[in-house]
């Protein structure tokens, strides 16, 4: 059931008589929300307001509509929230059962099937499901976010609007020095708090003079397209972002592991804390099959192989298997990398929790104000 409306309802009792027609609605009570609507004193005036309150036949789930069109922040000026969403679990397994045609179906559970669709890569039957979310991120985060070209988006223009001047600040924990193992990260120890705060003092010192030029060029009536050419790339954009099942799972597998950069995690942690809602079965597949599971190579296989066998439905030790030295997995063909790559892959991973707090999630137009505030007030001189 969903309730169309155009604005929300402003007194107490218009609010009750909205939660009356919104639970579980007769068709008296359609009728009457819809007889009323001539009446100036009515719930919905035809003037300005309508609403239409229907039992819908689409599917949907009580945990998702819950948070639908909520926003949850993220950073320090960012945001995610679910607009839309089409399918749920359910869909994937219809989806996959027509494969069989009729009089060959067999009777399984839901959870069974998406499990074994995900564990054997048959990817088909979730792109029947889709997600489409509002964002908000400082622009270098969506740099990397757009790689991901299976998607399709809509990003704020800066040629037509005028640009919030929303810049992002890292706060100190997470500010360090670059890796000295990988080349694209930074250190897990934070960088001392000398360091930091002239950062900040240097980062604010930019984007005060790119704002203040952002302005004058917009007063001096400069094209829009040029005049935010010199923005830095920690300002703030958004856009609308839809995709499917399927390909959501790829982008969050990529973008919640522990090597993709902290920024981008925290936008992957919300909307995998959204996917949990919407088709908590193929989010559990998710978890389990590609962020707590792992691929193995070759080389990898054959270690393994080495130290156990399988023996009456179970695993046992080899006999007089006692441990591989790095020599000898260098001997089946690992590399050094790859013998660090696959001791990480035998620790058992800290399981992580996606859940969302609803205590965090704030109103469209709470964040729509905060977006307003942030627009430069243009004194424009025409030439």
């Amino acid at each position: 059931m969903r309730a169309i409306l155009n604005r929300w309802p402003t007194t107490r009792k218009q609010t009750r008589r909205l939660r009356r027609c919104c639970q579980k609605p007769t068709q008296v009570q359609r009728f009457r929300c819809l007889k009323n609507a001539g009446d100036p004193n009515a719930l919905h005036p035809q003037r300005t307001d309508r609403l239409v309150v229907m039992e819908t036949k689409r599917p949907t789930v009580p945990e998702a509509e819950e948070i639908l069109g909520g926003y949850f922040p993220v950073l320090d000026h960012g945001f995610v929230a679910l607009v839309d969403y089409m399918g749920t679990d359910g869909d994937i397994e219809r989806a996959a059962r027509v494969s069989y045609g009729a009089g060959t179906r067999k009777v399984s559970q839901t959870r069974g099937l998406v499990r074994y669709l995900q564990r054997h890569a048959h990817t088909t039957p979730s792109e029947m499901v889709e997600f489409k979310f509002h964002c908000c991120m400082p622009m270098f985060v969506a740099r990397q976010w757009v790689r991901h070209r299976t998607a399709s988006v809509n990003e704020l223009s800066a040629r037509y609007s005028l640009l919030p001047l929303l810049f992002y600040r890292p706060e100190q924990p997470n500010f360090a020095h670059q890796s000295r193992v990988n080349n694209q990260g930074r250190e897990a120890e934070p960088a001392p708090t000398a360091l930091y705060r002239e950062a900040v003092a240097r980062w604010d010192a930019l984007r005060e003079g790119a704002a203040e030029a952002y302005g004058w060029l917009l007063e001096e009536n400069v094209a829009r397209e040029l005049a935010r050419i010199d923005l830095p790339l920690s300002t703030y954009t958004q856009w609308y972002w839809k995709i499917d099942l399927h390909n959501l799972l790829h982008f969050l597998t990529l973008r919640v592991d522990a090597h993709a950069q902290w920024e981008i995690r925290e936008y992957g942690r919300v909307m995998a804390g959204m996917l949990e809602r919407v088709a908590p079965l193929a989010f559990e597949a998710w978890l389990d099959y590609n962020v707590l599971g792992t691929r193995l190579s070759g080389g990898e296989r054959a270690a393994l192989a080495k130290l156990l066998k399988p023996e009456e439905g179970g695993l046992a030790v080899r006999d007089g298997a006692t441990g591989l030295s790095r020599r000898e997995l260098g001997r089946l063909g690992l590399a050094g990398r790859e013998i660090r790559e696959l001791l990480a892959k035998i620790e058992t991973p800290e399981r992580p929790d996606f859940s969302l707090d609803l205590a965090d999630m704030r109103d469209a137009r709470e964040m729509a104000a905060k977006m307003d505030t942030a627009v430069p007030v243009v004194d424009r001189r025409d030439l």
